[in-house]
């Protein structure tokens, strides 16, 4: 796993009224199992928002993608709210392309309040 730390880092960050995971790196084969594992530990506290900070990541892969469609997914199940912060240039690029933009609730920083 310890290659898949230094490919991936996963910042858990938690707050008042939402748990942010900041992501570091690139999210693909590689890194997924590390993000699947720290989603599966904050969606068991079972918090009200959880937020994707992709700021810090720099590529993420149809692998990648996936995880966070399932995520979000779970969390429109659970009742719960997903929100993402735009990441590099190519995440967003691969949102777009993938169509997943819309359906996914973007928010411009890990704070932001939700509506």
């Amino acid at each position: 796993m310890a290659i898949a730390e230094e490919h991936l880092r996963v910042e858990v960050l938690p707050g008042p009224d939402r748990v942010v995971l900041a992501l570091h790196g690139e999210l693909d084969l590689l890194g997924v199992p590390l993000l699947e594992e720290e989603l599966e530990k904050v969606e068991a506290d079972a918090p009200a928002i959880v937020v994707l900070d992709l700021q810090d990541l720099q590529f993420v892969d149809s692998a990648g993608l996936r995880v966070i469609l399932a995520a979000h997914k779970r969390s429109r199940e659970q009742g719960k709210e997903l929100a993402l912060t735009p990441g590099s240039e190519q995440v967003q690029r691969l949102f777009a392309i993938a169509g997943v933009s819309e359906h996914l609730c973007i928010i411009g920083s890990p704070d932001e309040l939700l509506g």
